[in-house]
């Protein structure tokens, strides 16, 4: 194992607040969340940026983030919308060598808490913000989504 931090929550070696998971993906909670559900998503095989990135785990990937965000229109989190968003590379403010994709949760109207949370980054409780998280994707599997 390498000493990659996503890599290390991937293996259960760090911690973090888990939202989704199967054998090629991993979703938890970013520890500097922009609004309250802003979650991660990042491939179980460690790759640095898009470059180093099969195509299809990709696909994979925005197909789970995808997901997590229908499922945080529901659930509790009541969003309106959200942010799909890779970072690539350390030139588009990529600050973990692990792909990812942020699953950034939006209301209307919250375009001031929206940049105050670029700035204060706190968690908004982790267990609760899950538990409202994984309601919202047992709801999309009560609708028959996949």
């Amino acid at each position: 194992m390498n000493d990659c931090v996503f890599c290390l929550i991937v293996a259960g070696a760090a911690p973090a607040t888990k939202v989704y998971e199967d054998d090629a993906v991993c979703a938890f909670l970013d520890i500097r969340p922009v609004t309250r559900g802003h979650t991660l998503v990042v491939p179980k095989a460690h790759a640095d940026e898009l470059e180093d990135l099969d195509p299809e785990l990709g696909a994979k990937m925005f197909g789970v983030a995808h997901r997590l965000a229908r499922a945080v229109r529901r659930g509790g989190l009541a969003s309106d919308g959200a942010n799909l968003v890779v970072n690539d590379g350390t030139a588009a403010f990529q600050t973990v060598g692990h792909v990812h994709v942020h699953v950034v949760p939006r209301k209307h109207g919250d375009k001031l808490t929206f940049a105050k949370g670029f700035l204060l980054r706190r968690p908004h409780d982790p267990k609760t913000t899950a538990a409202a998280i994984r309601a919202g994707l047992a709801e999309l599997d009560g609708e028959g989504a996949q």
